[in-house]
């Protein structure tokens, strides 16, 4: 790989594993071998487990654009986006200044870092691990497994 411009901007997770994806990495690292570096292999199993695998440019899209109103820096969208947190402590330690820079009106019932984590699950999708369809999926190949693992001992 080779830079081309230095500092041209920040990527998102999701923008590395499209990269890694067309280089023809894999989680698994035999699979890929001579045709990305190790080192690649492991910065992709690890963006595999995370949301932005899940991620598309239209969600991304979307979530920028419906934070408009937040007036947050690029680098503040950039860990949003790449982090998913999924409640109010998460966000917090993300936003210089959340606690002034985001209102918090309980007399209007507006509170804006409460109505950006809502957003954020409404629209950024969730880590494979932490998805119910995939949980289900994990379970029965694990129950599978066991069945066969049982029928093996008990065969020998």
């Amino acid at each position: 790989m080779k830079i081309l411009d230095q500092n041209a901007g920040m990527l998102t997770n999701f923008e590395v594993v499209n990269l890694l994806r067309s280089r023809g990495a894999t989680i698994d690292l035999l699979g890929s071998l001579g045709v990305v570096s190790a080192s690649e292999c492991k910065v992709y199993s690890f963006l595999a487990d995370s949301a932005s695998c899940n991620q598309t440019r239209e969600c991304i899209g979307e979530f920028l654009k419906r934070c408009d109103k937040f007036k947050l820096s690029k680098t503040e969208l950039l860990n949003i986006i790449n982090l998913r947190p999924s409640s109010q402590p998460l966000i917090y330690p993300l936003i210089r200044n959340c606690d002034t820079r985001l209102a918090k009106n309980e007399d209007e019932g507006i509170d804006e870092v409460q109505e950006l984590v809502d957003l954020v699950k409404e629209v950024l999708p969730l880590p494979p691990a932490n998805n119910p369809d995939n949980e289900v999926e994990v379970k029965t190949t694990e129950i599978q497994q066991e069945m066969q693992d049982d029928k093996m001992t008990e065969t020998n």
